[in-house]
């Protein structure tokens, strides 16, 4: 029982922790867990990270709450999900309040506009590095389809517009049909 409440008690600090200091929202929070869970913890490893990065990302609401919930379930069961939604939004919550109370005197302070601006390089810096991060363990594992569909969404989204719902649906087409084809093809291999 002693080891069981060790890991929650684990996985809650380290959720909290993440999220405490994770400036920039949900993109930001995905190398920082994985950083954590798959790195330093071992709890999860680089494919399952990805595979529940995608399903954070797909699912509705807020991805860092997203991608905490679906870890602490893999991690840790119903329980483990509970505390990683409340260790991943206690931070910003504590934090919204105490700025709400003093809103105008953030709101205006020369100091605190400048640092959110530079905040939003360092955010700009963090995202393209879970794009390289997730571009690099698809080329290791030679899958060339991820790799066009991200570049197809980006084109898509960046210079055509296309609504992000309809991004998401066909992307998630595309994954289903590929999940398909590749379980199809493992058990092909298999007989």
């Amino acid at each position: 029982m002693t080891e069981k409440k060790d890991k929650y008690l684990k996985l809650f600090f380290t959720t909290f922790r993440v999220s405490a200091f994770t400036f920039g929202g949900g993109f930001v929070i995905i190398p920082l867990l994985k950083r954590k869970f798959v790195d330093e913890l071992h709890w999860i490893n680089e494919e399952e990270m990805l595979d529940l990065t995608a399903i954070a990302q797909s699912s509705p609401g807020a991805v860092a709450v997203n991608a905490s919930v679906i870890i602490g379930y893999h991690v840790a069961g119903l329980l483990g999900a509970l505390i990683s939604a409340i260790a991943t939004v206690l931070p910003p919550l504590v934090i919204i309040s105490v700025i709400s109370v003093f809103y105008k005197a953030f709101r205006d302070n020369v100091i605190v506009s400048m640092a959110m601006k530079g905040m939003l390089a360092g955010v700009a810096a963090v995202i393209f590095d879970v794009v390289i991060n997730m571009a690099s363990a698809l080329i290791k594992q030679k899958r060339i389809l991820p790799l066009l569909v991200m570049a197809a969404a980006f084109t898509a989204s960046y210079f055509f517009k296309v609504n992000v719902i309809v991004i998401i649906l066909v992307c998630a087409l595309i994954g289903v049909m590929d999940s398909v084809i590749r379980e199809r093809k493992m058990k092909g291999e298999e007989r």
